[in-house]
């Protein structure tokens, strides 16, 4: 055996060797993943950091406790029921404050029906806040427990954005699980089905795993110094079973033709290893361009989703061009090993079979290809049509399952009408020169913008430091230090006031709102020149979260689209050849995000998806992601195509029979592979996460779309229309190359 087949091997185990040693750190990973959306520089982290820096509020990070069952809160027995909840809650490592109707005797914390909520500070130095919920849950069970020997009926919950990132964490485990459970199982059926042999079924996917395994540990270190968010297991999961999997069938594939033509192990593995590699680096490429993309984006989410990505293409092609040849090397005719009884083995006579099916199939598009480009294009230009009534905002319902705690106390708050505890507006006015707790100018000029904003019929409540002191500054003497913190900055220029929105207004008018109050300033809400405003809190990171993705779409689809044409321009030297991948691939595009409009967001079968009524709108970093995602995947199929075709062409195939031949050798493989990555992706849309049912959803009908229509149909009439400017200006030429027989 040669030098260069031995320096292949070594090179397999010493990535083997890395890939194994990755391995345990990945098990833990999502310990280190956050579930809180960070928007860099926005003003809802600024008001967030002010909180911190200037005010030292107990309160930045809080739960919302709801509580019923006990008399209400305004009555003495109710009081004295609150107190041993409130004195219990102070006592738990990692609370740093509590305000309950004990505290500020507002009527805002006596719900409907005589329920209460109480207000939790959490601070945690140890990892992620929200991993305080556990035990926070242990406390609240214990006090209930506690409390029920005479109040049977009551009933502690805990909601808030801080619960409900802990349930999307667990949510995120769950799907993440569910799907597994589901794709690996469909998936080997459906390689058995494309091999006929368990060995060459195994391989696929296998390096999906090891692909998924190196991806979550590689995060998850990366965790420890970066902001990443817990969609990275998922997008990893769905991404890692989906490429690693396309990536070796073909190597398989290419292994498998070189064996049934007779060539040794050694030399088959070369050879696969050669006339695949070149097209997978195309096609990892493409995909990693769009991942990279992403990164551009100051959002943690979509950044992560970037890291996860590039990761993920990364090493399914470093695997796939090093481990899997060096396998299917000492494997050899043995590939088919574990033959499946309704499988023959292959041989040349059933691969040339196979392909025939295609070839004729081919024939008809080549001999009618206008007929074709209509045929296959009118229905996707109407569903892409549907893509121009895209609406990015906020989704109406639930993001998470029902069964969720935080979800059904976030319902009991609703039918409290105290909703607006969880999403309020958090505004920090500054004053240029006039101390707010000192002087009368700044007191009147809080109480000017408190009643101003609750005025507005959106508003159920402001509590600030002029309504805890009942508008009387000489009293402010006698509120507690924690409530002072909560409320007024250590110089006393700056101060907090709490907006909480009436339960009916949706989270998307409390996101229109946010926008008017910063438009109209704060010199004309207050009347005092000079003066500023800032506005935290979901709503406000909901309108900063939209504007910013907004703003880098555009942005991002342009760089990817330049980025893949430059990468198709080197690897295929055709100008044709690349410009009508870039307009395929926004086709595809389009055409799955229409299809997102009518399911998702119109509604039209949605209840199919456990979306009964459909979400009126889509989370804005779904079209970005699924743009980047999409546009580098469909690339794949274009890739194996196109790179076919062009090898007919070069073995002396006119352009009428290479096409034809390109779809016997490739149509099968594509069709294969598609079905995989729909079902993989497919599996991840009837999850409990609605943002990652949407993300799968929209990748499963790319493919779809992509793999049959696109690929099958409109892209060889477009190579048979264009003729020989297929290869203009790089010609049929191949690129030179030692012979394989020197690697022996």
């Amino acid at each position: 055996m040669g030098l260069m087949h031995v320096r292949r091997f070594w090179v397999a185990g010493v990535i083997l060797i890395a890939v194994v040693a990755l391995l345990p750190f990945s098990f833990h990973s999502e310990r280190h993943l956050e579930t809180a959306t960070r928007v860099e520089g926005s003003e809802a982290e600024t008001v967030r950091q002010e909180l911190v820096s200037r005010f030292h509020s107990p309160f930045v990070d809080r739960v919302v406790l709801v509580v019923q069952g006990l008399p209400p809160a305004d009555s003495v027995e109710g009081e004295q029921a609150l107190a041993t909840i409130v004195a219990g809650l102070r006592e738990e490592p990692g609370v740093s404050g509590v305000v309950s109707h004990l505290d500020l005797r507002d009527p805002i914390f006596v719900g409907k029906g005589g329920g209460t909520f109480v207000l939790v500070g959490l601070s945690s130095t140890g990892g992620p806040v929200e991993l305080l919920v556990p035990k926070l849950h242990e406390r609240i069970n214990t006090l209930a427990n506690q409390l029920r020997g005479r109040y049977p009926a009551v009933k502690i919950e805990l909601t808030g954005e801080i619960p409900l990132n802990f349930d999307i964490r667990k949510a995120s485990a769950d799907d993440v699980r569910h799907g597994e459970s589901l794709v690996i199982p469909a998936t080997l059926v459906l390689l058995l089905v494309a091999f006929g042999s368990l060995v060459a079924a195994v391989i696929p996917l296998a390096v999906g795993q090891l692909a998924i395994a190196a991806t979550l540990a590689i995060t998850g270190l990366l965790a420890h110094r970066f902001h990443l968010s817990i969609l990275v297991q998922n997008l990893a999961t769905m991404l890692g079973l989906g490429l690693g999997i396309d990536y070796a069938l073909l190597m398989v594939s290419r292994f498998r033709e070189a064996i049934s033509a007779g060539h040794e192990g050694s030399v088959a593995s070369v050879m696969a290893a050669r006339q695949a590699g070149h097209t997978l680096l195309i096609s990892a490429s493409t995909v990693a361009i769009g991942f990279l993309a992403l990164l551009t984006v100051p959002i943690s989410e979509i950044r992560s989703i970037g890291v996860a990505g590039f990761l993920v293409a990364g090493i399914s092609v470093l695997l796939t061009n090093t481990l899997v040849p060096a396998v299917l090397g000492l494997l050899g005719p043995r590939i088919d090993a574990g033959r499946m009884p309704f499988t023959p083995k292959l041989d040349a006579q059933r691969a040339a079979h196979t392909g025939n099916r295609w070839r004729r199939w081919g024939k008809v598009i080549v001999a009618h290809p206008l007929l074709a480009l209509f045929l296959a294009g009118t229905p996707l230009l109407l569903l892409a049509w549907q893509a121009t009534h895209l609406d990015t905002s906020v989704p109406k319902g639930d993001w998470l399952p029902e069964s969720a705690e935080s979800v059904h106390a976030l319902h009991t708050l609703e039918q409290m009408d105290r909703a607006g505890v969880v999403y309020s507006l958090r505004v920090i006015v500054q004053l240029p020169a006039d101390s707010i707790a000192q002087t009368d100018a700044g007191w009147n000029a809080l109480d000017r913008l408190s009643k101003r904003i609750a005025s507005d019929p959106r508003c159920a409540r402001v509590i600030s430091i002029i309504t805890i002191a009942e508008g009387n500054r000489a009293s402010l003497t006698d509120i507690s230090r924690e409530t002072r913190r909560t409320f007024l900055s250590s110089d006393g220029h700056e101060a907090l006031l709490e907006v909480l929105p009436a339960t009916s207004v949706s989270l998307r008018d409390q996101v229109d709102w946010v926008r008017e109050l910063r438009k109209t300033g704060a010199a004309t809400l207050t009347g005092v020149p000079g003066a500023t405003l800032q506005i935290g809190g979901i709503p406000a990171l909901n309108a900063d979260y939209q504007t910013i993705v907004t703003k880098h779409f555009v942005p991002v689809v342009a760089m990817v689209v330049v980025a893949t044409l430059l990468a198709l321009l080197v690897g295929f030297r055709s100008l044709f050849a690349a410009v009508k991948a870039i307009v395929l691939n926004l086709l595809s595009v389009a055409a799955s995000f229409g299809a997102l409009v009518l399911i998702f967001q119109d509604g039209h079968g949605s209840s199919l998806l456990g979306v009964p009524g459909g979400t009126g709108s889509v989370f804005p970093l779904v079209p970005i992601v699924a743009f980047a995602i999409v546009f580098g995947l469909s690339m794949d199929y274009e890739v194996f195509l196109v790179a076919r075709v062009l090898e007919a062409r070069r073995s002396g195939l006119s352009e009428v029979d290479a096409i034809p031949e390109g779809m016997a050798r490739t149509a099968g493989l594509i069709t294969s592979a598609a079905a995989i990555m729909i079902v993989v992706f497919a599996a991840f849309t009837f999850g409990n996460f609605l943002v990652v049912k949407m993300i799968g959803f929209t990748l499963a009908i790319a493919v779809l779309i992509d793999a049959t229509l696109v690929r099958i149909v409109i892209g060889p009439a477009l190579l048979r229309i264009a003729g020989d400017w297929n290869w203009w200006p790089g010609g049929l030429a191949a690129p030179r190359k030692a012979p394989v027989e020197s690697c022996e």
